[in-house]
């Protein structure tokens, strides 16, 4: 249900625990390289029998994945051209024994010291093993000259990366300051962390992941932090069984509602619902119940006060009737008063059941010095960026520039579960990270958020853990959000028909 996501770090210790440890050459891994890249453009392109290529290899174990493939392309009657960085002699280990057999088999090889880039002849396919995942810091001027020239003949040919685009960062995603534009990327073994995302997308075109023979005794000796999540994870919902009660289906508490902000708790509602929750009450101020429950019979109420704003005495009104229910979500529409603030202090102190905070309940949570670290691993966090912000005092740009640390560097200070919604939604505990790699324009609409923090309450009420109930949900929600677009292909739809869609997404 998780695949690994790992960094560049990581995955070289792969390699290196693979040939030293376990004994499997280096020539054998990169042979695997060249053959499952192949592989793949063969897949993604079509024949490539008399099709000019141009291979572009680097100084390291791309160039000499470059010069496998060159091999094989010959064979397939490509018109082949390999343009190197070093010259012959200064290539080492597996990389010049690639290079050597290539010269043995009369493939041109060209020193690109000597080729005028602005005279290359257009190609049909480029072949991109310039630098690999390891590359760091700023493309030199020499490398950015290669890389923009690739880009400008790749207007016109299929851009083909070796593990990753050239330029592009292989821990954050970001080109340096450019990437080659791929149309596909064929990475080894499993996908590095830079390559999930959005901001890489653009750089990798569409990705495939191919395995070259790293044992899985080596990354189970070696795991990575991050991962990430994938279909299998449905298999982690709680079975239906045929006698079951309404009982045993999990009653979900949803806390919420204020003045001009009525929609939140009901929508919220609605994701616990649809995701098969048995029983769902809203407790809010009482003059809003009715506005809250909106015709709506399923849902029940538990009017509380007689204020139209939460205060502080409320907590302990609700902490009388939390024996009734098994998971509570606190913030939709709560709210952002100072009352308020300190009803969240309060009734979060009395609760000793699994808590979703989201929306208001975070604003909130930010005003209280010393809160977040008192909060058990019982708890969900469900900041969209700008409440990340608040939470953290980086901007929100900040948050967006570094999403996976900044939510890693958050939690450290937490024993509670962080969802930090977006394009890719990071879900992290102190044990994992974990991404789901769906983005979906649908989701951007007022009350998705108030949706899914519903669903994992739901999740929780079914005796989830906080964390498996987060990447579930996450990836449930997402999935709903990408049936919907076939309804909505240039958006349009409304929250609740991602709740609605909830059930569909299941039998998906």
């Amino acid at each position: 249900m998780f695949l690994p996501l790992p960094t560049p770090k990581e995955m070289s210790a792969w390699d290196r625990d693979t040939i030293r440890t376990i004994g499997i050459p280096g020539m054998t891994l990169m042979e695997n390289a060249g053959r499952e890249a192949l592989a793949v453009l063969l897949e993604d392109f079509g024949d490539v029998s008399g099709m000019e290529i141009h291979l572009f290899a680097g100084a390291g174990n791309n160039g000499g994945d470059a010069f496998a493939m060159a091999r094989h392309l010959a064979d397939l009657d490509a018109d082949v051209t390999v343009f190197h960085t070093r010259s012959k002699k200064k290539y080492t280990g597996e990389t010049r024994t690639n290079l050597e057999l290539c010269r043995k088999l009369n493939i041109p090889l060209l020193h690109l010291g000597s080729v005028n880039l602005e005279a290359l002849p257009q190609p049909d396919i480029i072949v991109d093993g310039l630098l690999g995942t390891g590359f760091e810091g700023e493309l030199r001027e020499d490398y950015l000259q290669l890389v923009r020239t690739i880009n400008r003949l790749g207007e016109r040919a299929y851009v083909f990366a070796i593990d990753i685009p050239s330029g592009l960062n292989g821990l954050t995603g970001h080109p340096q300051p450019d990437a080659v534009r791929a149309d596909a990327t064929a990475t080894f073994q499993a996908a590095k962390i830079g390559l999930i995302g959005p901001q890489a997308e653009e750089y990798t075109g569409d990705l495939f992941v191919c395995s070259i023979g790293i044992p899985r005794l080596v990354q189970e000796k070696l795991p990575p932090r991050r991962w990430m999540i994938s279909d299998a994870i449905f298999k982690q919902l709680p079975l239906s069984e045929p006698d079951m009660h309404k009982g045993q289906a999990g009653h979900v508490l949803v806390v919420g509602g204020s003045e001009g902000l009525t929609g939140a708790p009901h929508l919220a509602a609605l994701g616990a619902l649809r995701a098969g929750a048995g029983l769902v009450t809203v407790a809010c101020p009482t003059p809003l119940a009715d506005a809250i429950k909106a015709g709506t019979p399923e849902i029940m109420g538990l009017p509380i006060g007689a204020n139209r704003q939460w205060d502080a005495s409320d907590a302990d009104l609700i902490a009388g009737h939390l024996e009734r229910f098994d998971a509570v979500v606190i913030g939709p529409g709560l709210g952002r008063s100072r009352k308020t603030v300190d009803f969240l202090k309060g009734l979060v102190a009395r609760c000793p059941l699994p808590v979703v905070l989201d929306a208001d309940a975070l604003f909130c949570l930010a005003q209280v010095p010393g809160l977040l670290e008192s909060l058990s691993d019982n708890v969900v966090l469900t900041p969209h960026p700008g409440e990340m912000s608040m939470l953290t005092g980086r901007t929100s740009a900040n948050v967006q520039d570094d999403r996976i640390g900044t939510a890693e560097e958050f939690i450290r200070n937490t024993a509670a579960t962080l969802v930090l919604k977006g394009s890719c939604t990071i879900v992290a505990d102190n044990q994992r990270t974990c991404i789901s790699p769906i983005s979906a324009p649908t989701l951007a609409v007022g009350g998705s958020g108030d949706v899914l923090a519903g669903l994992i309450g739901s999740l929780l009420g079914r005796r989830m853990t906080p964390f498996m109930a987060s990447c579930l949900g996450v990836y449930w929600h997402a999935t709903a959000g990408l049936l919907l677009e076939e309804q909505y292909p240039s958006r349009g739809n409304l929250a609740r028909e991602i709740a609605a869609m909830l059930p569909e997404a299941v039998k998906e």
